[in-house]
Formats: structure tokens, C-alpha cells, sequence
């Protein structure tokens, strides 16, 4: 159940990743917005990495996953998106479990991107408007697939001193974070926190061994 969650889950997430990768299309005035601004500016990052002939050498592949996991980290706050998922139960973590989950967190999430990256293919994003509310924004964009599927996607975003941190995705109507946090308490309750960390360690593992094989 759990590893059909996290699949699911990790569709979402993956989804997400496209607008990484996606090339540009005019959005109006939207496209002139700071916060709109910011999220571009990531993508052009890691458009720029992705792309990048030296980083694509044999031998390479660690190297330009780093890079790239660098750039999406510092325009997703993990760790607020941590706190959002486990709830509640994060009041009652220590701060070295609390450090631990953040860890497992991330490293899933950012697998999930670095998959989605490697399957690039033609999507496109075009950014609609963003709205500002005090230190909370959203930048509403939508993916079209090579197929002229429209995807719409929601990213909301909190001000940290100035730089538009990614806390949430909602894609489709459905939060990345809600999700997740539905399926942390489910398993919490029905078992414990240890357990949850014991099954997100075990998606770890195979993660990390299927990059090895590949």
C-alpha cells in the first residue's frame, strides 16, 4: 500500500517537474511579476544544466544530478514542506528526528525531479498570473504535453527575506503536500512514526539501487 502511495504520489510530483524543463511561452503580464520572476529564473537554470554537453559525458550523470538538485533546493523550502506534510505529528518530533525526516523528505522528492528531468519530453508551461497576499503568493501556470493535454498547476509560494521559497504544488486541484500529509497520518496512526521512517528509508534504498544499475 505504501509503495503504491508513494507512486502515485510521486506522479504528482513528477509532473511538477516539466515545468523545469519546459520551454518558455509568452503569459502576458504575468511573466513581468516578482514572483513569476523568480520561478523562471530557476528554470532557466536548470534548462541550462540539463543542457549542458559537458555535463551529459559518460561519467557525468552524478555530477549534473548534484548540480541540478542544488538549483531546485534553493527554490523549494523541503523543509517547510515537511512540516506541512507530517502535520501534527512534527509538534511531537525531537529536533534530530525532526532533521531526519527533513533529509528523507527531500531526497525523495528531489529523486522524483531528477527522474522526471531524465524523461524529459516537449512539455511547455506557460505562466497565467500570480497574486500576492503578504508574504504567501501563487503562481498559477499550465503544462501543455506533447499531445495538447493542458495541465494546470499551482505553485505557492512563501517570502523569505525577499526570495520566493515553493512550499506546496497543486496540480490539477490536488496539493502535493495535502497528499502526502494524508498518507503520513494514515500510516502514523494505523502504525507509528518509526514506521513511516522505516518505510521511507526502504524507498531510499531502492532508489538509490536502481540509479546504481542504471
Amino acid at each position: 500500500m505504501f509503495r503504491r502511495s508513494f507512486r502515485n504520489m510521486g506522479i504528482l510530483f513528477c509532473l511538477t517537474a516539466s515545468l523545469i524543463l519546459a520551454p518558455f511561452c509568452a503569459a502576458g503580464s504575468a511573466a513581468a511579476g516578482v514572483v513569476t520572476a523568480q520561478v523562471k529564473e530557476t528554470v532557466d537554470k536548470v534548462i541550462s544544466l540539463s543542457q549542458d554537453k559537458n555535463l551529459k559525458k559518460p561519467g557525468k550523470a552524478a555530477e549534473r544530478r548534484a548540480a541540478i538538485r542544488k538549483v531546485i533546493s534553493q527554490r523549494f523550502d523541503f523543509e517547510e514542506m515537511a512540516r506541512r506534510s507530517l502535520a501534527v505529528a512534527w509538534q511531537q518530533r525531537t529536533p534530530q528526528e525532526r532533521k531526519e525526516f527533513v533529509g528523507l523528505y527531500t531526497d525523495l522528492l528531489e529523486r522524483s525531479y531528477m527522474k522526471r528531468i531524465e524523461g524529459y519530453s516537449n512539455e511547455k508551461i506557460v505562466y497565467l498570473d500570480e497574486k500576492i497576499d503578504g508574504t504567501y503568493a501563487v503562481v498559477r501556470t499550465k503544462i501543455i504535453t506533447d499531445r495538447n493535454v493542458e495541465i494546470p498547476i499551482d505553485y505557492r509560494l512563501l517570502d523569505r527575506n525577499g526570495k520566493w521559497l515553493v512550499y506546496d504544488v497543486v496540480i490539477e486541484g490536488v496539493s502535493l503536500v495535502n497528499n502526502y500529509r494524508t498518507q503520513f497520518s494514515k500510516i502514523i496512526r494505523t502504525s507509528s512514526y518509526q514506521e513511516l521512517v522505516k518505510k521511507m528509508k526502504n524507498k531510499q534504498s531502492e532508489e538509490l539501487f536502481d540509479e546504481k544499475g542504471r
